[in-house]
């Protein structure tokens, strides 16, 4: 198999599970059209519950730079069996 394409998916899972345990304490409140989310600064841990926008934005961006990281390693791996 590629490493390429190995290290995308094993840096895209990589950067979600550290986005997720990251991500910030947050509550959000939906009453009709109106959406409030307050964040605290705390990392909200392992606790359960629905992911709210911002938490989702959060635990996104950080598999997007895993993805990214993992990519770059798999064309310099790439590059030294050339």
């Amino acid at each position: 198999m590629n490493a390429k394409i190995v290290l995308l998916v094993v840096g895209l899972l990589a950067g979600g599970l550290v986005g997720y345990v990251t991500r910030p304490e947050a509550a959000e409140i939906k009453i009709g059209p109106l959406s409030v989310e307050v964040q605290g600064d705390r990392p909200a841990g392992t606790r359960g519950g629905e992911l709210t926008s911002g938490q989702t934005q959060h635990v996104a961006l950080f598999a997007g730079i895993g993805a990214l990281i993992g990519f770059g390693l798999g064309f310099a791996t790439d590059r030294r069996r050339a």
